[in-house]
């Protein structure tokens, strides 16, 4: 029974626990002697909630008990990124010395949503400082390993809660992406993460309510399966009229996306982007697994991008709008008692500081000219989703990247010669934060040596159902859930 429960999907111990099958006290307290076994190795969790889990346990078996009527996550555990994520009495750190002893009074409206449909937090996951690069690590707590092979990084931002699906430390995660950070770890730790449409899930911020729009930032789902994404969706995409970016309500029925066919669905093929350097054994992962949208009946074609920017140049602007948004933060935590920019601005990662020095540098100008340069981007995506359904790409240039030993784990110099920044340069992800397009990355398989490589889905703007169609035939074509079985022998 050992590792079925650890595995088990969402979907199933909801309903299993529903059927009284499984208790939801006997599955939480399985969960949390896990993850005191299995954690000190991943470091997925940074604060995990015993005390709160066992009492919410206790209530949802009650409510079993009793018959009332229960919420689709009813008793199913859930873990939530230390970052934008809040929960009244428990400590938010992103990840950051600053704000280490910083405990939340309020809640992330996403939170609310997935708690009030029955899921039960067993506990807060690792994320780098305040979110801004794709590895997870950082002076308070360290780094993060992809389950596949501990010492290499989990990649971030998510990627506590992406290492948390992938060891069997919970069914079901949620994860925020403002580059990458849902998709990124998802590739890293062969599990599934979805970027929703921006504004299918509200994310409401204040001060500022406007503040995911440069680049777009989005909450959402990190899971094994993809009908557990589906259900989460379910949950987490709805209207909020306090987010001023949320879309309307428009019926979607998330789960049953995940059972249609995609027989002559049109599949776009890029190795590239037309702009990035890949990794042979990377681009030679993501090609092998292109037959299998052909053996569900769609068909595939190789597309050139037409993108007028470098990739350094991209990457660059996407530090630029980041850098405003932590610059924000960082005014922000003054009124806490935390000066990020003066007093303790030496507690700081080296690559998280120099966010804040860029964004005090830029001019109103440069914030402006940078939705031109986003513009360059977004034209070249369009055009090719005008004539087909989705877009394929590797989600990554790279496998996952070793751990490093000071707290400040990068990406890598260079791929193939060519230069990278090291924050989120090697990552084929954020692009698509300037489009705001729905987005997955999806196991594509695995490199001679297990270590999990990503495919990113990208759909058209809005159509989520389409890129969880495309997600869910891939899934049954190209099944991974033996390889988290297989990773558990060698933890025994």
């Amino acid at each position: 029974m050992s590792a079925e429960l650890a595995y088990m999907s969402g979907a199933e111990l909801a309903g299993r626990i529903r059927s009284r099958n499984l208790s939801p006290v006997e599955v939480v307290d399985y969960f949390l002697a896990r993850i005191a076994v299995r954690n000190p190795a991943v470091n997925a969790y940074v604060d995990v909630l015993d005390e709160e889990a066992r009492g919410r346990a206790a209530a949802a078996e009650a409510a079993v008990m009793s018959g009332e009527a229960l919420g689709p996550l009813h008793g199913v555990p859930m873990a939530l990124k230390d970052l934008f994520t809040l929960k009244p009495g428990v400590r938010s750190t992103g990840g950051s010395v600053p704000f280490k002893d910083f405990v939340a009074q309020d809640t992330t409206s996403y939170v609310a949503d997935l708690e009030g449909a029955g899921a039960i937090t067993l506990g807060m996951t690792n994320s780098p400082e305040i979110g801004h690069k794709g590895t997870t690590d950082n002076y308070l707590f360290g780094p993060t390993s992809t389950p596949f092979a501990i010492g290499r990084n989990a990649g971030g931002s998510s990627g506590g809660s992406a290492a948390a699906v992938a060891a069997g430390l919970a069914p079901l995660s949620q994860g925020t992406d403002g580059g990458g950070s849902i998709r990124i770890p998802a590739s890293c730790c062969g599990a599934y993460g979805y970027k929703a449409s921006y504004g299918r899930i509200p994310f409401v911020t204040r001060p500022n309510a406007f503040m995911s729009y440069t680049p777009f930032i989005f909450a959402g789902p990190i899971t094994r399966t993809v009908e557990d994404a589906a259900l989460m969706m379910s949950v987490m995409a709805h209207h909020n009229p306090r987010d001023p970016m949320s879309l309307p309500d428009q019926g979607i029925d998330y789960v049953a996306a995940t059972r249609r066919s995609i027989r002559g669905l049109k599949v776009a093929y890029s190795p590239d982007l037309g702009i990035y350097p890949v990794d042979e054994v990377v681009a030679n992962t993501v090609r092998d697994a292109l037959p299998a949208f052909k053996e569900m009946g769609a068909s595939v074609d190789e597309v050139e991008i037409k993108i007028d920017a470098t990739q350094q140049e991209l990457s660059a602007l996407w530090l630029r709008q980041m850098a405003m948004v932590h610059l924000e933060l960082a005014h922000n935590s003054k009124a806490l008692g935390i000066d990020l920019l003066d007093e303790h601005n030496d507690q700081l990662n080296p690559s998280f500081a120099k966010t804040l020095e860029i964004g005090q540098a830029m001019s109103a100008w440069d914030q402006r000219a940078g939705e031109s340069l986003r513009s360059k981007v977004y034209d070249p995506i369009q055009d090719v989703l005008d004539e087909y359904d989705v877009l394929v790409t590797p989600t990554l240039t790279v496998p996952p990247v070793p751990n490093a030993t000071d707290g400040d784990t990068l990406g890598p110099v260079e791929v193939n010669g060519e230069e990278m920044e090291r924050c989120i340069g090697w990552c084929m992800t954020y692009p698509i934060n300037y489009t705001g397009n729905p987005a997955a990355s999806i196991p594509a398989g695995f490199t001679g040596d297990n270590l999990p490589i990503g495919m990113q889905i990208i759909g058209r703007r809005h159509d989520d159902e389409t890129v969880l169609a495309v997600s869910a035939a891939f899934e049954r074509t190209r099944p991974w859930h033996h390889k988290y079985l297989e990773l558990e022998a060698t933890f025994n």
